[in-house]
């Protein structure tokens, strides 16, 4: 009979993690790489985009909304490094909910992660594309539209090109990139007069397949697949890639800050409460909505738990220290902003690079591109990196096939096969599907799973307050309980309608877990007497029990 809210025993947890050998995932990661990795999986074009969005509903006190956003993170992050510490395992919160809430939990955390990193992937990989394409016109190289984009993008780009040019016609005194500008292309593009829609299909210059206009993302279909490839050579290496790449791009953010202060005008940051945040409290709250999406990702460091050298020591540091430096970083960006333009004028697309182009600066501007490219990688590779690790510990358990899955290869001792199929999808996902809406539903799974880890902490600490903890989170219960009224309410702001789809997708997720899951799971198998709850992994890959 199965038990819903069957728990994994710790005592199974520590014996996983103590396990080594080609089957098992490779320690190699130290402090630094972890923290790298957190970095890296956090700075994306966020901190070049999301600033324009939110300094126009914060005003100068963006820089308060990013504080705001990043306690958030922070109350979400000191539980993530308890169980990270405690519990070294491959998995994040799906790990830990199996530990505390039980199977049902853990399988609905396991799969929302899902939306999380693969999904978020797909978002990146698409993004990724955009800011090549920029790189490319820098050096006056043009990729065809219908290639550079899935095909309702690419048409709406196509769309949005023309409408500039119609705006620039009707009105030649408008500065691009102003607010006015921005008001009059909106108005073009709200019409979709005959001129405009004919225009983009011409600019668009699709093939037709069945009498339909096709498109194809191809530079986020290749990005997808190399960043796979590198992931499977094995995690030293993608380490070593991620790494360098976290140093290239907190060097261009450095190069912002340190160029951008020169320009600083201090009167541009409000004299008083009321031009500092000219729309109040309120104002900073809903900035600090909207940025919180550059924040995304820190988690991915618990994700690699089994592979880190010192987990205990090593795992809160590196979520904790990737946490607070690119806060750091956020706010000093947010403040040179604020600083160099009046936030009214701030343009919304592409506010730092703008920024820069206002005064001159286009080479700047051409390497802040190049930082939001290399923020962008980095980003992908550790989402893929996750979402591997998830299924990997998913699969051990049973929830998943474990001969696919769970599968390490001999000579990478990396989980091959389900890193292989996960970069395809993320691949075939940001190639040609339209990923605006994909996006947010990244950002409500990423919440549930904050709020989940939050609550599994206080349970912890009720149902095993003996159990020995490397990393303890101060304050308990306040830590989580602030963790799950800021998260909890940042879920409620993303609307019905995310609402509405995080649902349906865990709907999905049950089904497969009624069908197959627990079925092959480990721990209601040892509840039923087939199989111990402690069997190793080189006994469970040769078990006749083992899918």
């Amino acid at each position: 009979m199965t038990d819903l809210f069957a728990k994994k025993p710790l005592a199974v947890l520590f014996r996983e993690a103590e396990e080594t050998g080609s089957h098992s995932l490779k320690r190699t990661l130290g402090v630094f790489q972890l923290t790298a990795l957190g970095v890296g999986a956090v700075i994306g074009a966020g901190i070049f985009v999301f600033s324009g969005l939110g300094a126009h509903y914060a005003g100068p006190g963006l820089m308060l909304s990013f504080v705001i956003s990043g306690l958030g993170c922070a109350f979400a992050a000191l539980c993530y490094a308890e169980f990270a510490a405690m519990i070294p395992l491959a998995g994040s919160a799906y790990t830990y909910a199996y530990a505390t809430l039980g199977e049902i939990f853990a399988w609905i955390i396991g799969w929302d992660l899902t939306l999380e990193y693969a999904m978020g992937a797909s978002t990146v990989s698409s993004g990724w594309s955009n800011h090549f394409i920029e790189l490319l016109n820098i050096f006056n190289l043009k990729m065809p539209l219908w290639l550079a984009y899935d095909h309702w993008t690419g048409f709406r780009t196509a769309q949005d090109v023309v409408a500039r040019q119609m705006a620039q016609a009707s009105a030649p005194t408008l500065v691009a990139g102003t607010q006015p500008f921005l008001e009059r292309k909106v108005a073009i593009l709200a019409a979709q007069s005959p001129e405009l829609l004919q225009r983009a299909h011409d600019l668009l210059g699709a093939p037709h397949l069945f009498g339909y206009e096709i498109g194809f993302n191809l530079p986020a279909f290749i990005v997808a697949l190399v960043i796979t490839t590198v992931l499977v050579i094995g995690i030293k290496e993608s380490a070593r890639f991620n790494t360098t790449i976290v140093v290239i791009k907190v060097s261009v953010v450095l190069f912002v800050i340190g160029l951008g202060a020169h320009y600083v005008r201090a009167a541009n940051w409000g004299s008083d409460w009321s031009t500092f945040a000219p729309f109040g409290f309120s104002g900073i709250g809903a900035g600090a909505a909207y940025i919180f999406f550059a924040y995304i990702g820190f988690d991915a460091v618990s994700t690699t738990a089994q592979e880190a050298k010192n987990p205990q020591r090593d795992l809160p540091i590196g979520i904790i220290a990737s946490l607070l430096a690119c806060t750091a970083l956020y706010i000093a960006v947010a403040a040179v902003l604020t600083g160099m333009v009046p936030w009214r004028d701030i343009n919304i697309e592409a506010p730092v690079a703008r920024a820069f182009l206002d005064r001159g600066l286009s080479g700047a501007s051409h390497i802040i591109t190049l930082g939001a490219l290399a923020g962008l990688t980095s980003v992908m590779l550790v989402m893929l990196l996750g979402q591997t690790r998830v299924l990997y510990s998913m699969a051990n358990d049973g929830l998943l096939p474990r001969k696919f899955f769970a599968d390490i290869h001999p000579r990478f001792r990396t989980p091959w096969k389900n890193t292989m199929l996960v970069g395809m999808l993320a691949a075939i996902v940001g190639s040609v599907t339209p990923i605006d809406d994909i996006g947010k539903m990244v950002n409500i799974g990423t919440l549930l799973a904050f709020v989940i880890v939050c609550i599994a902490v206080m349970t912890l600490r009720s149902t095993n307050p003996g159990q020995e903890r490397p990393f303890r989170t101060p304050w308990v219960p306040f830590v989580p309980i602030m963790g799950i009224l800021f998260n909890g309410y940042m879920m409620y702001k993303l609307g019905w309608i995310n609402w509405a789809r995080l649902i349906g997708w865990l709907i999905i997720g049950l089904v497969i877990y009624f069908t197959y899951s627990r079925k092959h799971s480990r721990v209601q198998a040892a509840l039923d007497g087939r199989e111990s709850p402690v069997t190793s992994v080189r006994e469970r890959s040769s078990s006749p029990l083992a899918p």
